[in-house]
C-alpha cells in the first residue's frame, strides 16, 4: 500500500519525530489521520501497513502504542442526543 495514500498528510510519520510527544498527542494526531482516510479504505487495513513501517527503536513510541490500540478498538461513533433524546413529551 502506497504511504502516500496511508499517510496523505504525513501525521503519523511527523508524530514520530516529536521529541516527548504524549499519548493524548498520539490520540489526537490519530483521529485527524483516521477521519483523512478514504471512505473505502479499511482502517485496520491501514494501520496494520502502517505498523509494518515502523522500526525497532520506534517499538516503544506513544503513537505505535495508539495504532496498536486502534486495531484492537476500532469502535463506531454513535449519535448521542438530538432532539429525539430531548424530547420528554
Amino acid at each position: 500500500m502506497d504511504d502516500n495514500v496511508l499517510d496523505a498528510k504525513g501525521l503519523i510519520r511527523e508524530s514520530y519525530q516529536i521529541e516527548e510527544i504524549t499519548d493524548s498527542q498520539c490520540r489526537s494526531i490519530f483521529l485527524d489521520w483516521a477521519l483523512t482516510l478514504p471512505a473505502d479504505m479499511d482502517t485496520k487495513v491501514a494501520i496494520k501497513a502502517l505498523l509494518k513501517n515502523v522500526s525497532p527503536e520506534q517499538k516503544n513510541h506513544p503513537m505505535t502504542a495508539i495504532l496498536e490500540q486502534g486495531l484492537v478498538q476500532m469502535i463506531r461513533p454513535k449519535r448521542r442526543g438530538g432532539w429525539r433524546s430531548r424530547d420528554r413529551s
